[in-house]
């Protein structure tokens, strides 16, 4: 696990090689970023709000992705669809009530 600063504020990275390109997970008080290899079905079902980008190589291309989907627990919260994932981190360290 690592520890990443994105726009001053502080998140938890998990980074590893698995396949043809890593995993990537960024995680925010009340949700993650991830890459698609994690099913959004699976994060539905088990409740997370969570919100998916693709083609990242690196934390640097995550920070420069859009949103490609949520969970609808994530869209609940307003994440959306083309959604910079700075954004959404931010709404993802809202208290959630």
């Amino acid at each position: 696990m690592d520890e990443i600063a994105f726009e001053g504020k502080k998140y938890i990275g998990l980074k590893g090689e698995i396949g043809n390109l890593p995993l990537i997970v960024v995680k925010a008080k009340n949700g993650y970023i991830a890459c698609s290899y994690i099913d959004k079905e699976t994060a539905e079902k088990v409740g997370d709000v969570a919100a998916f980008v693709s083609g990242v190589k690196c934390y640097d291309d995550l920070k420069k992705a859009k949103i490609r989907h949520a969970t609808s627990w994530a869209e609940d919260l307003g994440i959306r669809e083309g959604m910079s994932v700075k954004k959404a981190l931010e709404i993802m360290d809202t208290v959630l009530e």
